[in-house]
């Protein structure tokens, strides 16, 4: 009876204290590739559910391409209107940095601000972001509004 109670406390304390190291390192093999724009909405800052505005991109913004890699690389591509092509525009380059688990995401880009997200929804095809900067009163009623963009492969 002691040695099962006592295997019974090891395995306890073995479940309890061990930390799985790798849904990290899996959540950036994850977020790794190429992501496009699919939508950008402004949700209310009140009730965090209500739709303000979305816009889907459209023409060359919906080119635009977000890179992420394992190593904290990011890069993010950019297209405009060149006469009735859409041509690369411009790349910015930097670093990020993503924990599991509060989903916090930061992105400094070579001679820019670090912008800080949350990472609400991450699968292999899809990723939504809430920016927690850049946050405006859009429908006037006194609270800050959210912008939530969301990411296809």
């Amino acid at each position: 009876m002691k040695k099962q109670l006592l295997l019974f406390a090891f395995s306890a304390l073995a479940l309890t204290s061990c930390k799985d190291d790798n849904i990290e390192a899996y959540e950036l093999e994850m977020m790794s590739g190429d992501w496009k724009v699919s939508k950008i909405e402004i949700i209310s800052g009140k009730d965090n559910k209500t739709v303000l505005d979305t816009e889907t991109p459209s023409d060359c913004q919906a080119k635009d391409i977000l890179h992420f890699r394992s190593d904290y690389y990011t890069s993010y591509t950019y297209y405009s209107k060149n006469g009735l092509e859409c041509q690369i525009n411009g790349k910015t380059e930097g670093k990020y940095t993503y924990t599991e688990e509060s989903k916090l995401l930061s992105i400094k880009n070579d001679n820019d601000t670090e912008k800080w997200y949350r990472v609400e929804v991450l699968t292999s095809k899809d990723l939504k972001m809430a920016q927690l900067f850049g946050a405006f009163d859009q429908n006037g009623d006194g609270t800050d509004d959210l912008t939530y963009v969301t990411y296809k492969r």
